[in-house]
């Protein structure tokens, strides 16, 4: 086919959309059924009719071939594990009883077996269950879902593309089970893997499909010779079935890198490659193969990860350089637009002419189907949206909003002294026993207690102004003084004020700093009915006036024991935001931590000596590739220690990390400096704690006894056992007792529950311990 042919057959399409409908009515049918008040059939009615809504609504944006199977109740890739049948034993007697409530035991637990552990997909703030496998397991096809959602499209009479997560990527994001041996390797599970695939690929093309799309994002990370031979292998064998499908293997998020001659040469119909600007590299890597002869190219042109709108002329050029080198090619975002807000024009309290600059998923589809159109008919067709484009983009450019040149001095004044403590921490550790002393195995909270319907209630009030300030923070108060007392009366050694404040901890900050803008509807799902709005971080940023001293003080008012500054630290409010695009992000992080330094610096001087400076997404925001990741680590350890090394020796600075693979950034958490920090670890049976040991951690660290994503009450001795293998691994004068997380979304009857039992497994592990 001649690029003039291919640019005519070029159509739109993309791989994903968001799941949670326009107010978020499959999260609230979701937890309306784990509480009883919703049956299965109203649930899946609901599901249903958000899986028709959307595939109608992108057919009539003008999207040619729709995907299906993406939609989920909790997560994608443990709708993987439920089609290739690899039910944890623990899991297997609910899921025989009932297949949505074994399936929601997998991902939330129960009373009686734990959950699959959760982690971070990629560098993104979406959350996957982990797969559990061993040697012994044993996969089965369970096409229902995949068959059952494809017939679905069907029936309403559209082009649908069924969606699945590739064998590879599922294998290289599993974990051995529990009890199987840590080096055992699931790609060594392929062979007995690929029938299964085949199997389901063989429903899908009974049902009707015409293509199907397996993504391998994970083919995007450096990968050794041995998992690119298991690609090789994977799709030789797909291919060269002939009850199939076509087959369109997909990658995002970064460059394939050695990995896509692999692909370009596989007996496949199609590759779908991320062309925005972190993946550029995937343009001349693919001339460098010599293209794609005789195959389908699906280009994501628009980012599907962020929230600015395209530069269509600019997408138009790559589009038509890559015209040359495939058979046909088509026209996508860069990955699924389950990572952006729904619809942008819901957001009427956003200044119209800022508007204008953002696209949600809806926008996107529609910049999608514009290039598919311009590149397919001529850009003659699309001249008024070039136009409107490029004024757009002009506007941004050129808008107040985005440059504050007193911002700019301040941190272009920034020297190495501004980000190192006074003293190190062996010095400092001394000065802070002195001063808080804390007991052995000292226990805490990581910041967050439940936000009750009332706080919720209370927060709508004063929005709709049925209630007015004075009585709204009345209500905080009361809610600051329960969390308190309940603490003190569990025996808690360094408390919290529970953030009854907050709506979410980036948004809480960003509506208080300048250069961000707060959405009402963009929500984004990032775990299973857990959904946040991230804030849009649009021009530079300063704090006008202290955000958090007045309720940390007051709190630090009703106790005789320390309380906690709690805020979120730079990278985290860049990784949980939708960022600038226009500067590098290690500008935008070091404006952010100066505010927050002059936050750390108001809450010391307001008589506040631990506080905490979370960074959740230090591991999420890692770049891909290891040949990135040095640059990163150093401005995202940098900004850390900006923000916090303004304080005295003996004032204790804690960070916080959650749901991520730690063990190839032990030397960056080294790098904070921080004096202590809190880790997930309950889900992972305390695996980070061991990878400080063996790196030499020296400072002080709180592995997670209690996994807070799950309903079920840990008890004593479990909490107790997790502390004792902690403690095989940390020393007990450097070892914190706490929660794996933030407790706002938990109920307050477990929280109490679990939190005594915390305190009383700290008090017997304690007990233990040799007496010196």
């Amino acid at each position: 086919m001649t690029a003039k042919s291919a640019a005519a057959a070029a159509r739109a399409t993309v791989y994903g959309y968001p799941r949670q409908g326009p107010n978020r009515e499959l999260k609230k049918a979701i937890e309306g059924y784990w509480k009883g008040r919703v049956t299965a059939d109203a649930l899946h009615a609901t599901a249903a009719g958000l899986r028709r809504e959307n595939r109608q609504q992108l057919a009539d944006a003008g999207v040619h071939e729709v995907p299906t199977g993406d939609f989920s109740y909790y997560d994608h890739v443990l709708d993987t594990t439920v089609m290739v049948g690899a039910i944890p034993e623990r899991h297997r007697t609910a899921v025989e009883a009932d297949a949505t409530d074994g399936y929601f035991a997998m991902a939330r637990g129960t009373q009686e077996v734990a959950p699959l552990e959760m982690t971070k997909w990629f560098d993104t703030n979406y959350h996957y269950l982990v797969p559990e496998l061993g040697p012994g397991t044993v996969f089965t096809a369970d096409s229902t879902k995949q068959v059952g959602e494809l017939k679905e499209a069907l029936a309403q009479s559209l082009t649908a593309r069924p969606v699945l997560v590739g064998p590879v990527t599922y294998l290289l994001l599993a974990k051995p089970a529990p009890g199987v041996p840590a080096d055992f390797e699931p790609l060594s599970l392929l062979d007995r893997l690929l029938p299964v695939y085949a199997e389901v690929l063989a429903d899908l093309r009974a049902a009707g499909a015409e293509w199907v799309q397996l993504d391998e994002p994970a083919l995007v990370q450096d990968r050794a010779p041995a998992e690119l031979n298991a690609a090789e292998r994977a799709y030789r064998d797909l291919g060269a079935l002939t009850d199939r499908s076509k087959l369109l293997v997909a990658s995002y998020f970064d460059r394939l890198g050695d990995a896509l001659p692999v692909l370009a040469k596989a007996p496949v119909e199609g590759l779908a490659l991320d062309f925005t600007e972190a993946a550029a590299a995937n343009l001349d890597a693919l001339a460098a193969v010599g293209g794609l002869p005789g195959k389908r190219l699906i280009a994501g042109v628009v980012n599907g990860r962020n929230i600015w709108i395209n530069d269509l002329q600019q997408s138009l050029s790559t589009l038509g350089t890559l015209l040359g080198l495939a058979d046909r090619v088509d026209v996508a975002a860069s990955c699924s637009l389950l990572h952006v807000p729904l619809d942008a024009s819901a957001e009427k309290d956003v200044d119209p002419q800022i508007l204008r600059w953002l696209a949600f998923a809806q926008q996107k589809t529609a910049e999608v189907v514009t290039l598919a159109k311009g590149l397919a008919q001529g850009t003659d067709t699309i001249t008024g949206e070039l136009a409107a484009n490029r004024t757009d983009l002009a506007s941004r450019a050129s808008s107040p909003i985005t440059r504050d040149p007193a911002v700019r001095a301040r941190a272009a004044a920034v020297t190495d002294a501004d980000a190192r403590r006074s003293q190190p921490y062996a010095e400092r550790t001394a000065a802070q026993r002195a001063h808080l002393r804390l007991p052995l195995l000292p226990t805490t909270t990581i910041g967050s207690f439940p936000q009750t319907g009332e706080l919720r209630t209370a927060r709508a009030d004063l929005r709709a102004g049925r209630i007015d300030t004075a009585g709204y923070e009345e209500r905080i108060k009361a809610e600051i003084q329960e969390v308190v007392s309940f603490q003190e009366k569990t025996g808690i050694d360094v408390l919290v004020h529970g953030e009854p404040e907050r709506n979410d901890m980036v948004q809480y900050f960003a509506e208080q700093l300048t250069g961000y803008l707060a959405t009402q509807h963009g929500w984004v799902q990032s775990y299973g009915t857990r959904y946040v709005r991230p804030p849009i971080l649009a021009g530079d940023i300063s704090r006008p006036e202290p955000m958090t001293v007045r309720w940390t003080s007051y709190a630090q008012s009703l106790s005789d024991r320390p309380v906690k500054g709690m805020l979120t630290g730079p990278v985290t409010m860049l990784a949980w935001s939708f960022v600038r695009d226009d500067q590098p992000l290690g500008d935008t992080a070091r404006q952010v931590a100066l505010a927050l330094r002059d936050e750390v610096t108001d809450l010391e001087a307001a008589g506040t000596s631990v506080i905490q400076v979370d960074e959740p997404a230090l591991r999420e925001t890692l770049p891909l590739r290891a040949a990135d990741r040095d640059a990163y680590l150093a401005w995202a350890t940098e900004a850390f220690r900006l923000s916090t090394s303004g304080v005295r020796p003996d004032t204790q600075i804690h960070t916080h990390m959650c749901y991520a693979e730690f063990g190839d950034i032990v030397q960056a958490i080294d790098d904070l400096d921080a004096d202590v920090i809190s880790l997930e670890a309950a889900r992972s049976h305390m695996q980070v704690a061991r990878e400080l040991a063996a790196h030499g951690y020296p400072r002080e660290a709180g592995p997670g006894v209690y996994d807070i994503h799950s309903p079920r009450v840990p008890s004593v001795e479990e909490a107790a056992d997790l502390l004792r293998t902690g403690l095989k691994a940390i020393p007990a004068e450097r070892l914190w007792v706490n929660p794996d997380c933030g407790l706002k979304t938990r109920a307050w009857p477990e929280t109490r529950a679990s939190l005594e039992n915390l305190v009383a497994a700290a008090r017997t592990v304690r007990g233990e311990l040799p007496t010196s």
